[in-house]
C-alpha cells in the first residue's frame, strides 16, 4: 500500500494570511526601506521600515487617527483621510531618511487604479518623499475625491432633498460635530497645517 505523502506545512504567518513571502522576498531584494501601507476597518496605518538581520526596524509610524490633533473629525479610513495621512507622513519622514528612495509594500492588497492606496501615495508624494511608482497620473485619484469635494457634494445635495435621509446617511459625522457640507474646506486646512 503506498504511503500518503505528507503535505507540508506553511509558515504560521502564511496560514493567518499576515505575510506573503515571496512578494516579501523581491521587496527585501531591492535593498530599499519599505513604505508599508495597512487598511483595517477602523484607520490607516503607515510606516517607513528597514530590514535588519534580527527583524525589520520601524524608522517611523503613523496612522489617520493622528490627523484628529490636526482638526479633521471625519471617517479615518476615507480618500481624504489616505491622502492626508500620505502626507503626515511625509512630513515625519523626511527629517530622519532625506531624499532615500522608498519601496510601495502594500501586504496582501493590491493596489487599484484610482483606489485609496493612490491616494495615500499621492499625499506621500505631494508631501516630499521618493517612492518608486508608475510614473503616471492616471492611476491617481481625482482633486474632487481626494479633497472629499465628492462627498461634500453628495452631502449638500441630500441635505436638500431630504434632510432625515442626510441625518441617517451622516449619523457618525453628525455625532463628532463634523459637517460633511464643509468637508473639502476643513481638507484644505489640515492639509496646510501637516504641510507646514
Amino acid at each position: 500500500m503506498a504511503s500518503k505523502k505528507a503535505k507540508p506545512v506553511l509558515y504560521r504567518r502564511k496560514r493567518e494570511l499576515k505575510t506573503n513571502y515571496k512578494k516579501r522576498l523581491r521587496l527585501l531584494m531591492s535593498k530599499k526601506h519599505r513604505l508599508v501601507l495597512r487598511i483595517s476597518n477602523q484607520k490607516i496605518m503607515a510606516q517607513v521600515v528597514g530590514f535588519e538581520v534580527q527583524g525589520d526596524k520601524v524608522h517611523i509610524a503613523t496612522s489617520s487617527d493622528s490627523l484628529l490633533k490636526s482638526g479633521w473629525s471625519y471617517s479615518l479610513k476615507n480618500f481624504p483621510a489616505a491622502y492626508l495621512t500620505g502626507l503626515n507622513l511625509a512630513k515625519l519622514a523626511k527629517e530622519k531618511i532625506g531624499n532615500e528612495e522608498l519601496i510601495l509594500d502594500t501586504g496582501f492588497r493590491t493596489p487599484l487604479k484610482k483606489g485609496k492606496i493612490y491616494a495615500f501615495l499621492k499625499g506621500a508624494l505631494d508631501g516630499g518623499l521618493n517612492v518608486k511608482h508608475r510614473d503616471s497620473e492616471d492611476i491617481f485619484p481625482s482633486e474632487e475625491k481626494i479633497s472629499g469635494k465628492d462627498i461634500q457634494n453628495y452631502a449638500s445635495s441630500l441635505k436638500e432633498k431630504s434632510p432625515e435621509e442626510f441625518q441617517k446617511k451622516f449619523t457618525s459625522y453628525l455625532k463628532n460635530n463634523a459637517d460633511p457640507t464643509q468637508m473639502s474646506a476643513i481638507f484644505e486646512k489640515v492639509k496646510v497645517k501637516l504641510s507646514s
